[in-house]
C-alpha cells in the first residue's frame, strides 16, 4: 500500500497546489517557458520512490531526502538526473524546505510512530500557497503540524500552508489498491491453507516477522516498545 500512497501523494499535492484549493496556483510540471515546482520528498524507502516516479513523470524538479548513502545511490542510479539526492546528515533541511512547492513526508518505521523530521518553525518558512502531504499520517505524521483528515475532508491550512493529511490514502482508490494488496498477500494466503499456521510462519520468515500477537504475547518488538509491553519472540513460541 506505500507503492499506491506514494504515487498518490503526488496527485493529491498537484491537485491541491490548484488556486482553488488554497493552493499558489502552480502547475506542478511548468509549461513552455515557465519552469516547474519544486518537490522535495522526505525518505526514499517504497513511498519517496514511488512518489519520485510520478513527479519525475510530472517533469517536476525533484530532490529526495534520506539517511541512508546507499539508498541515495540506488535512486541516483534509477532516476539519473531527473532526481537530486540529498544525505539527511549534510545539509540544512531548513533551506529546501523554503523553497519547495510540494513536500511529502514519506518517513516511515515499520511497526512504530513516525519521526517528528519538520517542526512547526520549519512551516513558517515554507512558501504561501505550498503543499503539504504527509503520506506518514497513519503512524501520527512526520510533520508537526499534521492530523489526520479523510477523503471528503483532504485539507486543511497552517501558516499558509496546505496539509493534506488522509489517513488511508490507498482507500481513495480501491481498485486499484485490492488488485494490489489481492496480488502480494496471495502467496502467504495459498501458504496458509495449505501448511497451516505454525508451518506457515516456520517456513516463511517474512511471514513470522508480521505474527503481532500469539497465545497472549506480543510478538512485534516495535508495537511492544510503543505500548509499554513485553516483548516475546515469535520464534521461540511457535513449535
Amino acid at each position: 500500500m506505500s507503492a499506491v500512497a506514494g504515487r498518490m501523494s503526488i496527485q493529491a499535492g498537484a491537485y491541491s497546489l490548484e488556486k482553488h484549493k488554497g493552493g499558489s496556483g502552480l502547475l506542478l510540471g511548468g509549461a513552455p517557458g515557465v519552469q516547474p515546482g519544486k518537490v522535495l520528498i522526505l525518505g526514499g524507502g517504497v513511498v519517496g520512490e514511488n512518489a519520485a516516479i510520478i513527479a519525475t513523470g510530472m517533469q517536476a524538479k525533484v530532490f529526495i531526502v534520506d539517511k541512508s548513502e546507499k539508498r541515495l545511490e540506488e535512486l541516483q542510479e534509477k532516476f539519473g538526473d531527473k532526481i537530486e539526492p540529498l544525505h539527511s546528515d549534510k545539509i540544512n533541511l531548513k533551506d529546501y524546505i523554503s523553497e519547495c512547492d510540494l513536500l511529502i513526508g514519506g518517513v516511515l518505521v515499520p511497526g512504530s510512530n513516525a519521526p517528528k523530521i519538520i517542526t512547526k518553525d520549519m512551516i513558517k518558512e515554507m512558501k504561501s500557497g505550498s503543499v503539504i502531504v504527509d503520506v506518514a499520517i497513519d503512524q501520527g505524521g512526520c510533520v508537526e503540524t499534521s492530523k489526520p483528515t479523510t477523503h471528503a475532508n483532504p485539507t486543511y491550512v497552517v501558516d499558509d500552508v496546505v496539509h493534506y493529511c488522509v489517513a488511508n490514502m490507498p482507500g481513495g482508490v480501491p481498485r486499484t489498491s485490492t488488485l494490489a494488496l489481492n496480488a502480494v498477500t496471495l502467496p502467504f494466503i495459498q501458504n496458509l491453507a495449505s501448511n497451516g499456521f505454525k508451518d506457515a510462519l516456520k517456513n516463511d520468515k517474512n511471514f513470522m516477522n508480521g505474527l503481532n500477537i500469539f497465545k497472549g504475547a506480543v510478538t512485534y518488538k516495535a508495537i511492544a516498545d510503543d505500548l509499554n509491553y513485553d516483548y516475546a519472540n515469535p520464534e521461540t513460541l511457535v513449535h
